[in-house]
């Protein structure tokens, strides 16, 4: 089986390693991914590496970035003469524009045929995934509404099957937001090798010491891009407000925001104006999450707007209790209320507050900071659910199944000689055509 899988660049983030992972891991599968991604832009960390450590050599588009632009349009044609090239069984893209572009080139693909005026496309197979969406948070009310026509526009006209990776997101998207057909839709949970965080609490000093922290202290971490969809503002604002709450308090609480991005400077001015420098720690970004995660205490997440966030899912594989905003699949994570108080609610394996509420978030830490067995519970409880629904195998297999799924009516509704015949037939043709435009095609060498 033949899969070209896009993605709009190789951030740091939980899709770049999910679409790596995917690629690499499918080989088992006897399945052939040819991974595409755009340019990662100035101001963004580049995870290209954790590609090309895990073996997988990706494709550079560099006219394929996250914003609109003219350029899309020769993505759109260099995608449709790789497609050609390529003659995938599935098209599978990943994130909203790889999702506009690799499905547009795609119906491209599919119906300028030879075999098109007797009603005979290509069998080709489109599959996008939500990691999350845009249709909030992220744009004003005209861009968004233009996104959402478009996606709905392709959920119609351009797609087989629409991953979601929670039940929650897929409600919200299908339900809420009105895009695609309920049939369409697959709920595909994340997938990570979860032996990599086995020995975890023999990995807990090495952070802490290089933060001179000391045994009886508390370090509450927040991981992530530093970008608006992110919130670290309210990260920022909730620490003054618990600081209010403990200032009697002897035990010392310090906080470690981990990650980079364009908003570095204005949250560490915010951090000042907030008289915050004393407790927080600025790491930056840094590729350890087998030494950061165990040397936290508690992990926070403050976004508008989420998929399933890898950094909880890690944060739990290491028994950290998290407390986080009540967006898209972060409810699934947590599960079933508990107990609710007045600005937060304590579930099953976590505190959940609501989006944008640094009172609810401060009174959370609170009460994580004081409830040592609270802390505990929560974090073994994730820890279990995590190793029993989030493995690396169980998502590789479900994809897997997915793709036959989708490519075996086709191929058994086609007798095989004739598909045979005119499958040569249909190759020279598109060789031919490809043959015309693949000067400059190749942007294997260019630059991230």
């Amino acid at each position: 089986m033949k899969v070209v899988r896009i993605i709009a660049r190789l951030n740091v983030g939980g899709p770049a390693r999910h679409v790596v992972w995917l690629a690499a891991g499918l080989k088992a599968y006897d399945c052939e991914t040819l991974l595409v991604s755009g340019i990662v832009p100035v101001g963004e960390d580049d995870m290209g590496y954790f590609a090309e450590e895990t073996g997988v050599k990706p494709l550079y588009l560099q006219q394929m970035s996250r914003e609109i632009s003219p350029k899309d349009l020769i993505t759109i044609w260099k995608l449709y003469r790789l497609f050609l090239r390529e003659q995938p069984d599935i098209i599978h893209t990943h994130t909203a524009k790889a999702g506009t572009v690799g499905r547009i080139a795609g119906l491209l693909y599919r119906w300028l045929t030879p075999g098109l005026l007797a009603g005979k496309p290509r069998q080709c197979r489109f599959v996008h995934t939500y990691h999350g969406h845009i249709f909030h948070s992220y744009y004003g009310p005209l861009k968004t509404r233009l996104f959402l026509a478009i996606e709905r526009t392709l959920a119609r006209a351009g797609t087989d099957r629409i991953i979601a990776i929670s039940e929650q997101q897929r409600q919200e998207i299908n339900q809420h937001f009105h895009v695609g057909r309920r049939n369409q839709f697959k709920v595909i949970p994340l997938g990570l090798d979860t032996t990599v965080f086995a020995d975890w609490r023999e990995r807990r000093n090495r952070f802490r010491e290089e933060l001179k922290a000391g045994p009886n202290e508390l370090l509450v971490g927040i991981v992530g891009r530093l970008t608006e969809i992110k919130n670290h503002e309210l990260f920022l604002e909730s620490i003054a407000r618990f600081k209010q709450l403990h200032a009697q308090v002897p035990r010392r609480v310090r906080f470690v925001i981990i990650g980079d991005g364009r908003l570095r400077g204005q949250l560490e001015e915010q951090s000042r104006s907030l008289r915050l420098n004393d407790d927080i720690v600025f790491a930056g970004t840094r590729r350890d999450p087998e030494y950061f995660y165990p040397a936290l205490d508690i992990v926070a997440l403050t976004s508008r707007n989420e998929g399933t966030p890898l950094t909880l899912i890690e944060a739990m594989l290491n028994a950290r209790p998290v407390i986080a905003t009540a967006v898209g699949g972060v409810v699934d994570l947590l599960g079933n209320t508990q107990f609710s108080e007045a600005s937060y609610t304590i579930c099953e394996r976590g505190i959940r507050v609501a989006p944008n509420n640094a009172d609810g978030l401060a009174a959370g830490l609170a009460r994580l900071v004081d409830d040592e067995e609270l802390r505990i519970g929560l974090g073994e409880r994730g820890h279990q659910f995590i190793c029993q629904n989030y493995g690396k195998e169980r998502l590789l297999q479900d994809v897997a199944d997915l793709y036959q799924e989708l490519i075996r009516p086709s191929r058994e509704a086609v007798d095989v000689p004739a598909r045979q015949t005119m499958g040569g037939a249909e190759k020279a043709i598109d060789r031919s055509a490809s043959g015309l435009s693949t000067i400059g095609f190749d942007d294997r060498s260019s630059p991230r």
